[in-house]
């Protein structure tokens, strides 16, 4: 992207968070998925980290500290030592759009694409880390694609996204592409690395481009974000780099990969940011799946960009528009008309850059729930309500112009309202471990509508809460004094029904509250107009405990269109929601085997087989000599990091276990393992 100081923040300074010595090898998976017995490296550190390379050849000198210079050419995924915690192992769902929560956002115009760093370059953690404080994405139901954004000269230029992060983004149904970054001389770019990345063998193949793909099928992700900024080439390089990306998509698309294109490299192999569509970067776009342009353009531009990407028989919504909000969120000065006119048909997608501006812009003091309710106001604007858009707000959020999409259309489905972060871990209300924690993985599928509540009285706050939780790290909370019963809308969805049907809350109540489950058979008559709701009678709560209520939908029939919970409360509204799941039968989890230990100089690297059958996550916890578990983290991989452990008081054997834990958050039994101090 053209220089710009801010921007540049994450991506420009070589080696600038790199805190961790180069990592040991490590015995990667077998090829049936089994790990292998690991060699023990107890004198060297094992924490694994996020992937980046150089494309070929590597700078002159030697990294700095914490940082491991590789050569992507040559990587192979047998021998990748860290492998087995990189790899997403969440398919990536398929979505519907249910009718529109309000009346500007459509489907079928508009799609958005966020470029987004959740960490540095070097030393970013493959399976999350000890701290709440972290971009815990979770209004994935507008997305349609997210760039993992990263790279810099002294580091690695080829960034691989975190397994957690592609299995979170899955989960919603939204794809995830890795990010080959070229930088800018300005910013420490060298043409050669440029050339190495379009080399063709003697055959006349792009082998970085095939490698580029065998990365992203091995990591599970879902293609490349390719942006070469740096000066200095020519036609040939030009062609060259057409060449090379025809090649990529090619080989991509035969494995389900995608391609985007940014707009900075010319045809006659020079930078210049065009903002737009035209004969200087038609050929990357013909040879790319979308393009992602500068944020120079102009309503001239775009307009013009449309019109071109017609003439191409290509859809002008594969264009992104770069909206920069790195520096200002939701005060940035948008000319929104130029792409995203509220009275016409749109000219072009959203294309945000840096949208973790919603946690980055607050205190260092920041809580999760100062960060979501940031997150919110970005994604669903002033208002807090997709289905009462603000009309004088001046951002025109995503959730006033992009139809919403949701997974939830199969059974069992089950939610705890997990946002992926917490200031401790609780399960069944309890909690077995008071640290802060962060891992995307863990994610639930989560309300795409946050927050729509229908009223006669005042509209209550609705918030994810990180004070009280049934399990994971958070709940979601409504309160206020609203005077009339409430209905809170919480997931569009297509579940069949069947006479064996059931509904489960998880919920407790701060002060006295009737409770109704909220089903909708059929669609609103009008976007923006509530679901026909039937109700059925879930008990009236009393301050006090958690408590699950269990509900037979056998009266109803056909398909569920929508669940929500209809709330009356005499006087004060405090009603937390901990749990919802939908099943037509109990599912039993098997349980994975062989659970073993490797000891390094700054934690614990384990490993098991997988569990036969359909897994959620795995669940590892340490035994304590007290009788008592404590939660020590959990993954979608079947290979988990914990740094720091120490030995209790007098004891002499630290004992594991892990456990497979289902869709409907049924834990399998045991793995264990013991390991000596």
């Amino acid at each position: 992207m053209n220089p710009h100081p801010t921007r540049r923040a994450v991506v420009a300074a070589a080696g600038a968070a790199a805190l961790v010595p180069a990592l040991p090898a490590y015995a990667a998976p077998a090829p049936n998925g089994t790990p292998r017995p690991p060699t023990a490296v107890a004198d060297k550190p094992l924490q694994p980290y996020a992937s980046y390379w150089y494309p070929d050849s590597l700078p002159a000198g030697s990294p700095g500290a914490g940082i491991t210079w590789r050569s992507l050419k040559s990587w192979r995924a047998e021998s990748d030592p860290d492998l087995a915690f990189n790899a997403a192992s969440v398919p990536l769902a398929a979505r519907f759009t249910p009718p529109a929560a309000n009346t500007t956002a459509r489907a079928g115009q508009a799609r958005i694409q966020s470029l987004v760093s959740f960490g540095p370059t070097a030393s970013n953690p493959s399976q999350g880390a000890p701290t709440a404080d972290y971009y815990a994405l979770t209004h994935w139901a507008y997305l349609d694609e997210l760039v993992f954004w990263g790279g810099s000269s002294g580091e690695g230029l080829i960034l691989a996204p975190n397994a957690p992060i592609v299995d979170a983004a899955h989960r919603h149904g939204v794809p995830v592409l890795g990010n080959v970054f070229l930088p800018p001389a300005a910013y420490g770019g060298q043409l050669r690395w440029t050339r190495d990345l379009v080399q063709r063998d003697a055959a006349g193949h792009y082998p970085l481009a095939e490698r580029l793909v065998a990365v992203a099928a091995a990591y599970g992700f879902d293609g490349w974000f390719v942006n070469a900024e740096t000066g200095g080439g020519n036609t040939a390089l030009a062609l060259a780099m057409r060449g090379f990306l025809t090649e990529l998509k090619q080989l991509g698309a035969a494995k389900g990969q995608r391609v985007t294109w940014y707009d900075a490299m010319t045809a006659n192999g020079s930078v210049s940011w065009q903002g737009a569509l035209n004969s200087q970067n038609e050929m990357f776009f013909r040879a790319a799946d979308t393009m992602f342009l500068d944020f120079r353009w102009t309503a001239a531009t775009l307009a013009a960009s449309g019109t071109k990407a017609d003439q191409l028989n290509r859809s002008r919504y594969q264009l992104w528009a770069g909206v920069d909000v790195e520096s200002n969120g939701w005060n940035t000065s948008v000319n929104w008309d130029a792409f995203a006119s509220a009275a016409k048909p749109h000219i072009a997608s959203y294309g945000f850059y840096r949208p973790e501006w919603t946690r980055n812009h607050l205190p260092e003091s920041r809580t999760p729930g100062d960060f979501h309710a940031a997150d919110d106001r970005f994604w669903t604007g002033s208002s807090l309500d997709p289905s009462r858009p603000a009309p004088a707000d001046p951002w025109r959020a995503p959730a006033t112009v992009v139809a919403d999409r949701s997974t939830v259309s199969a059974l069992p489905f089950a939610t705890t309202f997990n946002t992926g972060h917490g200031v401790r871990w609780y399960d069944g209300g309890t909690v077995t471990s008071s640290a802060g924690w962060n891992h995307l993985g863990l994610q639930d599928r989560l309300p795409s509508r946050r927050w729509i509540t229908r009223t006669d009285g005042h509209h209550p706050a609705v918030t994810f809460d990180f004070e009280d939780a049934w399990r994971g790290g958070s709940s979601v909370l409504v309160s206020g004094e609203p005077g009339a019963p409430v209905t809170l809308d919480l997931y569009a969805t297509r579940l069949p029904l069947t006479s064996r049907t059931v509904v489960e809350l998880t919920h407790r109540a701060h002060a006295d509250v009737t409770v109704e489950l909220a089903v909708a058979t059929a669609e609103p008559a009008r976007p923006g107009d509530p679901y026909p709701w039937r109700l059925l009678p879930a008990g009236t709560l009393k301050a006090g405990a958690w408590t699950t209520t269990r509900l037979a939908l056998s009266g109803l029939t056909g398909t569920a269109r929508a669940i929500g919970v209809r709330l009356t409360a005499p006087g004060a509204l405090s009603y937390r929601l901990g749990a919802l799941a939908v099943s037509d039968s109990p599912q039993v989890t098997a349980e994975p085997a062989k659970l073993t230990v490797v000891a390094g100089s700054d934690g614990l690297r384990f490993s098991w087989r997988p569990a036969p059958g359909p897994v959620r996550h795995y669940e590892l916890h340490r035994l304590l000599p007290d009788g008592t578990r404590r939660f020590l983290g959990g993954t979608c991989q079947s290979a988990y990091f914990v740094p720091g452990l120490l030995p209790e008081p007098g004891e002499k054997s630290a004992c594991f276990e892990v456990r497979a834990v289902g869709e409907l958050y049924t834990a399998s039994g045991p793995a264990t393992a013991a390991h000596p101090w």
